[in-house]
């Protein structure tokens, strides 16, 4: 049972975008159709570990899902109409279109940014409700309640769930790429419990390529796609044998998927061609610098910054400029960007990897009492297990230098 419970999770996250937007298309409702995917999940749980997996999990949830969501209609006097034409098509097969039409109808520009943020790491990251309160920080009735909100604006708005024609994509782009992001991210470095989900960061990067290789003219989605796969092509060396945090200076270089950045960089420089820069591409090409260098002494630091400037000038984030104060330390020098840094204070004071650049620094000065004091802050504010365990031993590092 354990098993086919843990199947069925993994399943969910992984193609939970295709399965609703599969059955939502037909259906035209996406709350019958989760109702119908909540049932198949329930019987496979009840019959699987008796008959066995079947052949094709996905197809065969999405069928029973399918047959249970004809069955609420026809107990439904008002769907009984539906029913009726929707009982003589075949069951649904998910395919690209239908991941995509999910994202693309949660992240209508009817539904403000925080629901269709919500509503799309849910549908189409495959995360409970739980998870993402804690990516929001809100309590979870809170959550619970935007993500009623959001699905009964689905219905009321009639938002069909197709891809969207071309002249849309300019007011829905931006936040679909958002999304696709912090589904990446809740994977690569989850908010909850465990210390990295790889599945969903997959299911990250696969949404990117899946976009890039729709909207091959918009290079933000080729920027998006890129940043991930460079990302992604590190994930074996970012996580010790303990499950532990290696940081990106310590990383083994050999473990990094070579090929994976070959064929990022060519997305990016494809990307840059058509002459309409992003932040995306921006980003990607400050992971490339980082990817590219034969070591973490030899990266262009000066190119990073340079390209951190320019990011902040398409998003002028303090966060932006935090990073470029990394980026300093090693182009300019320690001093110079502990100034960048202390000038964020009153903005990122709340922020724990401010505290924890500002102790990195800090000890870089030998000012090993007042670093050790900005690591335990971070540490206080740090809630990912992962990140908590890295600074943690930060803190034992410094406490033994004093």
């Amino acid at each position: 049972m354990s098993d086919v419970a843990e199947l069925l999770d993994r399943i969910w996250r992984t193609d939970a975008a295709g399965m609703l937007g599969a059955l939502s298309r037909r259906l035209g409702d996406f709350d019958r159709a989760e109702e119908g995917l909540s049932d198949a999940l329930a019987e496979a749980l009840r019959r699987w570990p008796d008959e066995g997996v079947p052949d094709s999990p996905t197809g065969w949830l999405v069928t029973t899902g399918w047959r249970r969501a004809l069955d609420r209609l026809r107990r439904d006097a008002v769907g009984r109409e539906k029913m009726a034409r929707l009982a003589a098509e075949a069951p649904p097969e998910p395919g690209v279109d239908d991941r995509l039409a999910m994202v693309f109808a949660c992240c209508h520009p009817d539904l403000p940014e925080p629901a269709r943020v919500a509503l799309t790491l849910y549908a189409a990251g495959g995360l409970s409700t739980a998870e993402i309160a804690a990516a929001f920080l809100v309590p979870l009735p809170t959550m619970a309640q935007r993500l009623s909100r959001a699905k009964r604006q689905l219905r009321k708005r009639g938002i069909r769930f197709e891809v969207p024609q071309p002249h849309e994509y300019v007011d829905r782009l931006p936040t679909v790429l958002a999304v696709i992001y912090l589904v990446f991210n809740e994977g690569y470095l989850p908010s909850g419990r465990s210390a990295q989900r790889r599945e969903l960061a997959r299911e990250g990067v696969e949404l990117a390529r899946q976009l890039a290789g729709l909207l091959p003219r918009e290079p933000e989605a080729a920027g998006l796609a890129a940043l991930l796969e460079l990302h992604q092509a590190r994930v074996d060396a970012r996580f010790d044998s303990r499950g532990r945090i290696v940081l990106l200076g310590r990383q083994d270089r050999r473990l990094w998927d070579r090929a994976a950045i070959g064929r990022a960089a060519l997305r990016l420089r494809a990307a840059v061609r058509q002459g309409r820069p992003g932040p995306y591409q921006v980003q990607a090409g400050i992971a490339a610098l980082h990817a590219l260098a034969v070591s973490y002494e030899a990266t262009d630091w000066a190119g990073v910054r340079g390209l951190y400037d320019r990011l902040y000038a398409l998003d002028p984030s303090p966060v932006v400029l935090l990073n470029r104060a990394v980026a300093t330390r090693f182009a300019v020098g320690p001093a110079p960007a502990l100034d960048e840094v202390d000038a964020l204070g009153a903005r990122l004071a709340g922020y724990h990897l401010w505290h924890a650049a500002r102790a990195d620094l800090l000890a870089a000065l030998d000012r090993t009492a007042e670093a050790l004091t900005a690591a335990e802050r971070a540490l206080e504010l740090a809630t990912n297990p992962a990140e908590r365990e890295l600074m943690s031993r930060r803190v034992g590092e410094l406490g033994r230098r004093l």
